[in-house]
């Protein structure tokens, strides 16, 4: 599977969880990210950071085209 840039809010919603509650998680995780180079304020994710946080969260990332027709719903 490939990995797209992402927002915070976004990757929150995907995991079902309020904005608040997953950066709460987020601030568990800092150090990993920032040795990974992300900084704690960024807003857009990277897809190296996308696919640790869903594989350590458990968050299912939909593929492209289902991320396309889930918009117009």
């Amino acid at each position: 599977m490939s990995y797209r840039y992402m927002n915070k809010s976004e990757l929150a919603r995907l995991a079902g969880v309020s904005l608040s509650t997953f950066s709460r998680y987020l601030k568990t995780r800092c150090h990993i990210l920032t040795r990974m180079g992300i900084s704690p304020h960024a807003q857009k994710l990277p897809p190296s950071a996308i696919k640790f946080l869903a594989e350590d969260y458990g968050i299912d990332i939909p593929e492209e085209s289902e991320r396309k027709t889930e918009k117009f719903r």
